[in-house]
Order: C-alpha cells, then sequence, then structure tokens
C-alpha cells in the first residue's frame, strides 16, 4: 500500500508524466507571463523541491520528535496519560496531515511533537522491563533505513506495479490481522502477544519488518517523482512527513520483535 501521504497528492503520484507536464507548465506560466501582461503582475516563479529540502524538513521534524521524546521518556512512566495523548494526538494528526492537499508546516512539526511524546513514552516503558531494547531497536530502525535506500539508489530495487500490488496486499492483510489481535489480548480472549506469541510472533515480526521497509522503499520512489517533476518547494514537508510516518511504524516494529525475541 502506497503511503497516502504521497499517494493523494498529484506531485507524488503513481502517474509522474501528467503530474510532471502540469507543474512545468505552471512554473512555465509563473516565470513567463503571456503576451501584453505587465511583468510586475506576473507571479513569482515557485522554486522546485530538492532532496536537500527534504532532507533538512526530515531532520527538523525528527529534532521536534526526539526533543520531546525525551519529555515522554523522563515523565511518561510516572504518568501514563502522556502516553496517550502523544498516541491520539499523533494519530488525529497524521490524519488531517496525510489527507490535506496542500502541506502545513505548523502541523507537521506538531505530528512529530504528539509522536516525540510516545515513542519516547512507550520506549520507557519498554526499556524498564528489557534493559537497553530502545537503543537495539533505534540501531536496527536506522540501520534498515540505510539499507533501503542504498538499495534503491542502486537501481536493484525497483517499485513496479506488481511489487506495488503485492505490497497494497500485504499491508492490508497485516492490517487485518493486527487490529483481529489487538481484540483478541483487550477483550481477554488471549494474553500477552496474543497471537504473535512464541515463534510465530517471531516470524510475524519479521514480516512487519519486511514490510516497513518495503514501504520506505516506495516512499524513495514517490519522493523522487516529485523531484524529477518538479514540485514545489513546500512539498519537501509533505515528503518529510511520509518518511517519519513509515520510519515511526517501522520503529515500533522493531521495538515488539525485539520484545518477543528477549521474552
Amino acid at each position: 500500500m502506497q503511503n497516502p501521504v504521497f499517494n493523494n497528492s498529484a506531485v507524488f503520484g503513481t502517474k509522474p508524466d501528467r503530474a510532471v507536464t502540469q507543474t512545468d507548465n505552471e512554473l512555465r506560466a509563473q516565470a513567463y507571463p503571456a503576451p501584453g501582461q505587465p511583468v510586475g503582475l506576473a507571479p513569482t516563479a515557485t522554486r522546485s523541491m530538492t532532496y536537500e529540502d527534504v532532507i533538512a524538513r526530515t531532520a527538523s521534524v525528527f529534532a521536534v520528535l526526539v526533543l520531546v521524546g525525551v519529555v515522554g521518556w523522563r515523565y511518561g512512566p510516572t504518568y501514563p496519560a502522556l502516553l496517550w495523548v502523544g498516541l491520539l494526538g499523533g494519530l488525529v494528526l497524521g490524519l488531517v496531515n496525510a489527507f490535506k492537499r496542500e502541506p502545513s508546516a505548523p502541523l507537521i512539526l506538531v505530528y512529530g511533537a504528539f509522536e516525540g511524546l510516545f515513542l519516547g513514552a512507550i520506549s520507557a516503558i519498554y526499556d524498564a522491563q528489557w534493559n537497553g531494547i530502545a537503543l537495539q531497536a533505534v540501531l536496527a530502525t536506522a540501520a534498515t533505513f540505510t539499507a533501503t535506500l542504498l538499495l534503491f539508489r542502486s537501481g536493484k530495487v525497483r517499485v513496479t506495479p506488481k511489487f506495488t500490488r503485492w505490497l497494497i496486499i500485504a499491508i492490508s492483510g497485516y492490517a487485518i490481522f493486527s487490529l483481529v489481535n489487538l481484540v483478541l489480548v483487550w477483550t481477554g480472549a488471549l494474553d500477552g502477544w496474543g497471537l504473535r506469541s512464541g515463534g510465530w510472533g517471531i516470524l510475524i515480526g519479521l514480516f512487519a519488518v519486511g514490510l516497513a521497509a518495503a514501504s520506505l522503499i516506495v516512499d524513495f520512489d514517490s519522493i523522487a517523482r516529485g523531484v524529477r517533476g518538479g514540485a514545489p518547494v513546500k512539498f519537501a514537508w509533505s515528503a518529510a512527513f511520509g518518511l517519519v510516518v513509515t520510519l515511526v511504524w517501522l520503529y515500533l516494529e522493531f521495538l515488539r520483535l525485539l520484545a518477543i525475541l528477549r521474552r
């Protein structure tokens, strides 16, 4: 399933030729007014997004996430309400940002703050039971991100329609399984990790990590489409938000997998 952050935007869509042509024509119209139109009335040309812009915006969101995450780490175990505030706030703002046609830098940064509060709190809770597990999950996430980026840059992994269809089916199935497992655990029908217990839990965890890594590759491809298509620089915030969403998912899957392994 393609990240909705990218899938709902024409500049990151799966039909780049149309998006490229539309964006280029708009930029030309802004840069060069029609004959007879006073130059002073022509709109200012919009600068196109670059990879450096995406990196800078992503770093900004992560900086907010980490800073607020320190607060969640420090006070989350003492005040469990902070975890739920971060979880619900991140969920609401995640949906708002994902389906907004125009990116909003303040809303994306606030989303990073809520996610930082949630991740800091839940990481501290996990780390109190399995010492050092949060650091292990961070290192595993960073290593996976680097590996998928290198694979994508090398051209050895390509995002094809077949690859995208497989990912849609796999993530949809995993989402249904996770929801069923959550209901079974919350209702007391199963205890512990529910259907994730034992060897099956390890296999499912590895599968989920693979799905998140595959989603990263699709995210990279979407960002490349946006850069090649000359997307306006403001959409670098959308790209940064999409990457952070996938990386948060990847980190949580590693955290859960490591907990199952250590248990």
